[in-house]
């Protein structure tokens, strides 16, 4: 299920049982999973954990820099194949690939980490005035943030970019613009999140016993609706996460991203890398664009496995579907059904009859 697909799912407002001891953070949403699905979890966990890792530790990890093509005054062999000096070989400017694809994957994360708190700074305040208030207010933002939900998205996010950029592509401008152009992509979905599920709790007991006591609306909104609206976002963060990554390639591709000089970024070298393969050089591309695959492949399975386990609505039906099944699965363990003698079932139908 991709992020858009959930803004059409039912908002379900969860019942909060007693709060009890806590334990450790994230431990009860992975022993509410089991069989397959544990493993997509796992598996998708670990990929983003060595993305998040490799841009982290990147100047550690990393050989050369990211537009170094010479070291000791010695210059790179040109596209030269995948060696022990060059892990990935190196591409058509003498950079080393294996470096490139390092250091990109830190301009990745930059990316992601601000075009998402940009998108639910923007977003979630704005959906949440728009359900509570209504009215013309609520009317005019609708028809806005369709409007810009409704436009390409890639279109959008290079028009946005050339704005911010204003045709300059350093490494600050080019990280923030392509974040602005992501950002102006996302906030529409997160604002129809917010605002319907405001909608349909913003007439609730609780909300009106705080609105009579004088509560602020400041203080309903993020006190008492807030806590209530949000148990999707964790699951269109991460798959926004992934949808980050191609529109930042992407842009990168045809030519709207950063400059190779300023900051390394994976799309620009899969564009760089179209000449190479005619001519059998393979490893200019492949690895980018596998870099690419595996994180939002990684992205993608978390956000996944948190939607069948945070959504009511899918679990509601995983919960019948185990029910009607021969084992009933009670957190992760699968315990038989009760079985029935046949004598006593014959003796209960005659009783019946």
């Amino acid at each position: 299920m991709t992020a858009p697909e959930l803004l059409n799912e039912p908002v379900v407002t969860p019942v909060v049982p007693p709060s009890g001891r806590r334990g450790i953070p994230g431990l009860r949403l992975f022993t509410m999973t089991a069989g397959l699905q544990r493993a997509t979890l796992i598996l998708g966990l670990a990929l983003v954990a060595v993305f998040v890792l490799a841009a982290i530790f990147a100047p550690l990890i990393a050989p050369y820099g990211f537009a170094q093509s010479a070291s000791d005054g010695v210059d790179f062999v040109r596209q030269q194949a995948p060696s022990a000096d060059h892990w990935f070989g190196t591409s058509v400017r003498g950079e080393d690939v294996f470096s490139r694809v390092i250091w990109g994957a830190r301009t990745a994360l930059f990316v992601i980490v601000i075009s998402l708190v940009l998108s639910l700074f923007i977003g979630v305040p704005l959906g949440l005035l728009s359900g509570y208030l209504g009215r013309w207010f609520d009317r005019v933002l609708v028809l806005f943030m369709d409007a810009m939900y409704a436009f390409p998205t890639l279109l959008l996010a290079i028009v946005v970019s050339i704005v911010v950029a204003g045709g300059r592509s350093t490494s600050l401008g080019g990280v923030l613009s392509a974040a602005v152009a992501i950002t102006a992509v996302f906030v529409p979905q997160y604002f129809r999140v917010v605002r319907n599920a405001t909608v349909s709790v913003k007439n609730e007991p609780y909300v009106d016993a705080a609105r009579v006591t004088g509560a602020s609306t400041a203080r309903i909104l993020f006190r008492h609706i807030f806590a209530n609206v949000t148990q999707s976002l964790p699951v269109i963060v991460t798959l926004n996460g992934s949808e980050a990554i191609l529109t930042l390639a992407g842009l990168g591709f045809l030519g709207f991203g950063i400059e190779p000089t300023q900051a390394a970024e994976w799309g620009y070298d899969l564009n760089k890398a179209l000449s190479d393969v005619s001519n059998g050089i393979w490893w200019t591309g492949i690895f980018p664009g596998f870099a690419i695959v595996l994180v939002v492949l990684g992205m993608t399975l978390v956000g996944e496995s948190l939607n069948e386990v945070l959504n009511p609505v899918l679990r509601t039906r995983r919960a019948v579907a185990v029910a009607s099944g021969d084992t009933i699965t009670v957190a992760g363990v699968e315990t038989a059904e009760p079985e029935v003698d046949p004598a006593k079932d014959r003796t209960a139908g005659k009783e019946t009859s």
